[in-house]
Formats: C-alpha cells, structure tokens, sequence
C-alpha cells in the first residue's frame, strides 16, 4: 500500500478523502462500500485513481466506478447484481441527484458505511494547494481573492493556479444544451429570473429545477446557486460562441418586449459582439440606464448602438452627455455640432448646450455663453449668465436672468442652475454675503441627480472657488468633498472636485493632502482640458513655491505658464493667475505675465473691481511686488486690499497682514501687530501665509525677545496644519530643541556653523543625502518656511542653548 499512502498527499485529493486513504492503506482488504457524492471538479476522480493505484498494489480486486450517475439502467442492473454476490470493495462516484436505482444502491450501502460528500475547500485549504502548486508562501490577500473567486471549488483553484481554464472548452460544448443555456443565461446575470429563464428554456417553472440542478452537478455555481466568478470568466472566453450569442440575442428580445431593464444583458451581448436591429435597441436602452452611474460604459454602448444601425436625436444626444462626463471632450463636441444644423428646434438646443459646456471646460466662456443663450431655453440663459458674469458682462448676465428666453420647467436641474447664476452674480456686488449659502443650496438641491448631468461647472466647484476668495476653507472643503461622494458631473467634474480640493488643502498649508490630490489627478492618465490644465499646474507651481523647491517651481512654472497661454482670462481663474504671477516674479519672468494680469485687471473693472475677486488677486500680486523688491507695485497693492478693507473679515485681515508685511520689509517691524496679523491670517485657515510672516518678521527684527516670541509663533502656526512623518518621535508638547533628535542637534550645530552638508556628514560619517534628510525634518518640526529662517531660528535656539 506504498503508493497509496504517497497518493494521499497529492495535491489533487480532496482533504475530505485523506482519512479514507489512511483507512484502505491499513487494511486493504476490508470490504468497503461506499458512495462518494460531489459535483464536478471536486475531486472524485482524482481520489478513485488514488484508491486504484493502492489496491493494484496491494493485490487485492477492487470495483471503483466513476460517473455513476450516467450508467444505463442495465449497467446499474448488472452492479446491483454484483454488490450482492461479492464482499470486493466497491467505491461508487456520482454527482448529487442520481438516477433512482443508483441512490437505492447507495442507501444500501449506507447501511455498511457512511458516504463521503465532497465539500467546497475552506481557505486554509486553499492557501495549502496554492503553496503546493506554485511553491509560493501564504499570501493572504492572494488566497482570499482565490477562495473568492473559485469558492473553494478545487477544480477551479487548480485551474485558476496553473492556467488550465481553456480546459472548459470542450467540457462547456459537451454540455446538456438547457444546462448551458442556463449557465450563458446566470453569467448575463439573468440566472434568477424565472420568467426569462421559463421562455428561453422551453419549460413550465415548476420544471426549472430540473435544469438547476444539472447546473449545479457542474460545479460552476456556489452555494447560494450563483455563478462563480471563476466559472463566469470561463464562460465568458469558452462557451460555444454561436451559442452565446444567440441566447444572449433570445434574452435580450424578451426583456426588450417587456419593457424591462437591459443593462446587465446588454453588457454581456456587447462582450460578446452582438448586433443587428435588437441589438442596437439594446445597447441604446442600456447606455439610458447606465448614464447616472457609468458615463464611459454608457458612452461605449451609445457608440455600439450607433454601430448597430441606431439612430436618432435621443441616441445622439445621450452619447454626447455620456461622452463629455466621461470626459471624452472631442467626441462629445463633434457629435454636440453635428446637432447644430438639425432641422428640429429641439434637436439644435441640445447641440447647442453640449457644445457650450464642453466650451466652458475649454476655457471659453463668451463662446459658451452664446451658445447656451442660442439655445433659447431658461435652464440654458442660467449657464450663459455664469459665463458672462465669469467674462466681466454683469449687465448682460443681469438681462439674460430678469428675463430669460423662456420659460424655465422647475425641475431640480433648472433650480440649482438658476440658483447658482443668482449666487455667480451676488458674488461681484459689493458685499457679496450671501454667495456662498446660495451656491451651496445649490450644490445640494443636485446632490440626488449624482453623476449623471453634464455641466459647464458645478455649485461646488464655484462655490468651493468663493470660498477660496474668502477664507471659508472649511465650507470649500465640504461642499467639493460631497460633490465627489454624490459624483455631481460625473468623471470629469469629479477632476476638478479634487483639484480645488488640493487648493483648498495648499491654501491652508496642508503641503501633504494638497500634494496627495495632485497626485490622485496625475494617476488618471489622461490629458486635462485647459481649465484643469491650468489648475493642475498652478497647484504644483504653488506647491513647489511653498517647499522652496527651485528644481521643481521651474519645472511646474513652463507648464503652468503655457497652461495660462491656452485658457481665455476669467473670473474663475484669478487664483491660478496669482499663483502664476508670484512664481513669473521668482523666475524673472513677471513681465511674459503682463498682459493677463492687465485683461484680468479689466475684467474685475468692468464688474467694479468687486472685493470677494479682487482681494485675493491683490494679495498674490503683492507678494509678487515683494519677490521683484518692487516697493512701488506692492504699495498700490497695498492700497487696494486697504480699499476693501471694510467688505469683510477677509479683506481686512488680508489688508493688516499686507501692512504686516511691508513693515517687515522696510525694517520697521512692531513685533505685536506683525504677531496679531498673522494670528488672524492662522484664524481664518491660512496657516502657511500666517507661519511665514511671522518667521520673516522674527528674522528681522533687531530684538531679541520678539525674536524669539514671533519664531516660536511661525512654528505653531506652520505645525498646526504639517503632518507628522512615519516613525517620527517628537513628544506630545515638544517645542524648540527639545522637538530635536540628538542626532538632529548634531546637524543643526555643525550646519549653523557654516559646514556645507557634505563637510558636516564627513564629520558624522554619515552622507550628505542624509544631513539633508535631517535638516528638512528639523525645518519641519520648527514651522520654519525656508532655509533663510530655518538657520535664523537655529542661530538663536542654539545660543540660549549652548
């Protein structure tokens, strides 16, 4: 019984049987009856040929009969016969629900021996055929997506492992032909729907489980009689394709002339290369249904609809939608202008607002406004009064909403647009307070819509852009980060969701999180329109600004200055415009920026230089005047925040940080008012503005003291907001040199002694990558802004401490 014994710990056997192995191999001669009852692909003729192999070798006369269950009734006859007249051991297969004479076979040998059923593998189970197989150690998330997907069935994990899944070719061809239709109809996902199931199998329901159960002595469904994943994917690629298809078409006809969903038949007709009249009707119902939730699965079934022969406004139209929120920009303005000349009034309004809106993403509001206005419908003038305000035409804005070209249907749509051109408009009146409650309202009014609406822009994109031109950081954040919870605009508004977000993130000095949206928008993979452009590498301009990254704010600014060339200066773009022009001053180019900044200049004129927009653009375009060392320019700014001073609590901390600043500059610093302006620019959120002009005043300022108190203030005001690095060990309350390492006390001490990094890591034995290391986490846990005010704040922690 030698190869009996080394045949039990085949991978193949099922654990299940190892103990009847053990049993046979010590005493091979005992009279075993037993039945051994699984579906297929759980091992039975794997453990037969073991049994065989032990009792060839053994010398002993075994019966062992696989497949039983498809035995004529004469050869069931003739076994019965044989169980009677010989004690031999006699080892029956089958699948469950035998022919009636095999079971009687069984009961009786039940009586001498209990059978032995065959069960799914548990994940331990799995893990250890994986590990015998592939020779690969345990993986946990590996075996539970294998379990997951094979459930457990070992046929299906062997496969799955070894790459034998065309195995099911023949298997599936040799299939009962309602056993694989019913199997074809389950992966469609139509596998629980008796009335389907009842019309294309021919049968009465009450003969469906006839069916269902040859389907199950497959081995291909789980325990709740779904299909499993594996066995999908199997089905998929290896199923007799003439005959997938033409059950697929079948189940699509009876769906389709009941007026029933379609989307999961249609999904697995268009895999499987469906076409013809039914065929297109399906795919155009299909991409109806999947608009709101998969606008690029939409897209593909409105373009094999088209394909198939479908044709007509509602098709065409719907492509464009699922076309511009997937973000598929071309497709959605050629077929949007190939509306324009329909001979339908209808037809040509709907061209007319898809070519609008990709415009507005484009950066041509004028262009979109007209259009929308063309369209000639109320929800339409909403958009084109956004745009206009957006290009310095209050007046036109202002006509477009007190009388609109017809009457607005009040749907929810038409609400929050409405809402948002009246939000749009108060935002360049002189107080603009209630701008921001109404550009919210309306984001929430189109929370229940989710993604299926194609917009110019969303509620929350403006009303995140106010909040910005504010200092309601927190309401940005929350307005943009429930637009992407309830994907209002679908993929393509969802990149400018993130983006803000990483403004908002930037803006409050949280360099990390703005850094993780950049990062999550550059993982997309595909190319931005302008006005995401422009948003894109601004972010990464300011942000390499912020982290005194001089490689990388060169970089960042030749993409973010070409971005600026293809995007037409507007209202929603003054703050990558500012950004723009603080880094065209760093990099002795302020003057290629000239005449942007004049048309945005004009812009905000012809609106009267409203302070909700104006402010922000002056206080950027101070900082510029500062980096040119331009006292003149930075005075008009000056003069300009001091102007709007009294629109709010915005403008006035913004104008007491500017005299905050020009003050530094000239040396006159009264450490109070520089300590209280930044306290108030920490207030509203803008904690990197607040740390750096606290850290600038202290590293000019001739008293010691006030040093000391405005460093210890840039350092809170910058921590508040940094993030912790993995496995740092700061203490909770850790200020000054005791927040340093000793090790970071060594780099700091021979660095402020004038060492480059490379002299003071020879004198560590450490490299100069590492000193560098070190002094970005000691700039980081001392709130210092550059490595100016870093050495500054050094120089006089290490004097009080020698």
């Amino acid at each position: 019984m030698n190869a009996l014994l080394a045949t039990s710990g085949t991978a193949l056997v099922h654990p299940a049987a190892r103990r009847l192995l053990a049993d046979v191999s010590a005493d091979p001669g005992r009279p075993v009856r037993l039945t051994v009852v699984a579906p297929g692909g759980y091992g039975k003729t794997a453990l037969l040929d073991a049994l065989g192999a032990g009792y060839r070798a053994a010398g002993v006369e075994a019966v062992l009969v696989d497949n039983a269950d498809r035995l004529g009734e004469d050869e069931l006859d003739r076994l019965t016969a044989l169980a009677d007249r010989t004690d031999a051991p006699m080892v029956l297969a089958h699948r469950p629900r035998p022919p009636a004479a095999l079971r009687l076979l069984g009961e009786a040998f039940g009586r001498r021996t209990p059978g032995l059923r065959l069960s799914p593998l548990g994940m331990e189970e799995v893990a250890q055929l994986r590990e015998k197989l592939t020779g690969e150690t345990t993986d946990i998330a590996a075996v539970a997506e294998l379990h997951t997907r094979s459930g457990g069935v070992p046929r299906l994990v062997v496969r799955a492992l070894t790459g034998g899944l065309a195995e099911f070719r023949g298997e599936l061809a040799e299939l009962d032909d309602d056993v694989l239709r019913y199997l074809l109809a389950a992966e469609a996902g139509a596998g629980r729907n008796l009335d389907l199931l009842s019309v294309l199998l021919g049968r009465t329901p009450d003969r469906l489980p006839e069916v269902v159960d040859g389907a199950r002595a497959t081995g291909l469904l789980g325990t709740d009689d779904v299909l499993l994943p594996l066995a999908a994917d199997a089905i998929r690629a290896f199923s007799p394709p003439a005959r997938r298809l033409a059950t697929l078409q079948r189940l699509v006809d009876l769906q389709l002339g009941k007026g029933l969903p379609v989307l999961d038949l249609a999904r697995s007709l268009l895999d499987a290369g469906g076409a013809g009249a039914s065929a297109a009707a399906a795919f155009a119902g299909a991409a109806r249904e999947a608009l709101p939730a998969d606008a690029a699965l939409a897209a593909r079934f409105s373009s094999a609809a088209a394909a198939s022969g479908a044709r007509g406004t509602e098709l065409t139209a719907g492509w464009a939608r699922a076309a511009a929120l997937s973000g598929d920009l071309d497709t959605a303005l050629r077929l949007g202008d190939s509306m324009l000349g329909g001979e339908d009034p209808g037809t040509r309004a709907t061209g007319a607002e898809i070519a609008a809106t990709v415009l507005a993403h484009r950066g041509e509001l004028a262009r979109s406004a007209e259009l929308y206005h063309w369209a000639g419908r109320g929800d339409a003038d909403a958009f084109a009064a956004i745009a206009l305000v957006g290009t310095g035409d209050l007046d036109g804005a202002n006509r477009l909403l007190g009388s609109p070209a017809a009457e607005v249907v009040p749907t929810l749509f038409a609400g929050a647009a409405t809402r948002m051109a009246h939000g749009v408009a108060e935002s360049v009146s002189p107080g603009g307070a209630e701008t921001l409650s109404t550009l919210v309202g309306a984001a929430a009014m189109l929370e229940p819509a989710g993604g299926g609406l194609a917009l110019p822009d969303s509620p929350a994109a403006l009303a995140a852009l106010a909040g910005l031109h504010s200092g309601e950081l927190a309401l940005a954040e929350s307005v943009l980060t429930r637009a992407l919870t309830h994907r209002i605009g679908g993929d393509l508004l969802a990149t400018r969701h993130r983006l803000l977000l990483g403004w908002v993130a930037m803006t409050a000095g949280d360099l990390a999180t703005a850094a993780e949206h950049r990062d999550a928008v550059s993982r997309l993979g595909h190319p931005l329109e302008a006005r995401d452009e422009l948003f894109f590498a601004t972010l990464d301009l300011g942000l390499a600004r912020r982290a005194s990254d001089l490689v990388g704010l060169q970089h960042a600014w030749d993409r973010a200055y070409q971005a600026s060339m293809r995007q037409q200066a507007d209202l929603f773009t003054l703050l990558p415009l500012g950004e723009l022009a603080i880094a065209a001053a760093r990099a002795g180019a302020h003057a290629k920026l000239a005449r942007q900044l004049d048309r945005a200049h004009a812009l905000l004129a012809r609106l009267g230089d409203p302070p909700l927009w104006t402010v922000s653009l002056a206080w950027h375009e101070l900082h510029a005047a500062i980096t040119m060392e331009d006292p003149a320019a930075a005075e008009a700014q000056l003069a300009t925040l001091t102007r709007h001073a009294d629109h709010g609590r915005y403008p006035a901390t913004m104008a007491r940080a500017a005299r905050g600043w020009l003050a530094v500059l000239s040396g006159t610093v009264d450490p109070g008012e520089v300590a209280a302006a930044a306290a108030e620019l920490h207030e509203l959120g803008l904690c990197w503005d607040a740390a750096r002009l606290a850290g600038q005043a202290a590293i000019r300022t001739a008293d010691r003291k006030a040093m000391v108190h405005l460093l210890e203030a840039a350092r809170q005001f910058q921590g508040s907001t940094a993030r912790r690095e993995p496995g740092a060990s700061e203490p909770a309350g850790a200020t000054g040199l005791s927040a340093l390492s000793e090790r970071e006390l060594q780099v700091a001490r021979l660095v402020v002694d004038g060492l480059t990094y490379k002299q003071a890591g020879s004198k560590l034995f450490i490299s100069g990558k590492t000193v560098e290391h070190h002094m970005a986490r000691i700039r980081g846990k001392l709130g210092a802004g550059d490595r100016r005010e870093l050495l500054a704040i050094l120089r006089e922690l290490l004097a009080q401490h020698p």
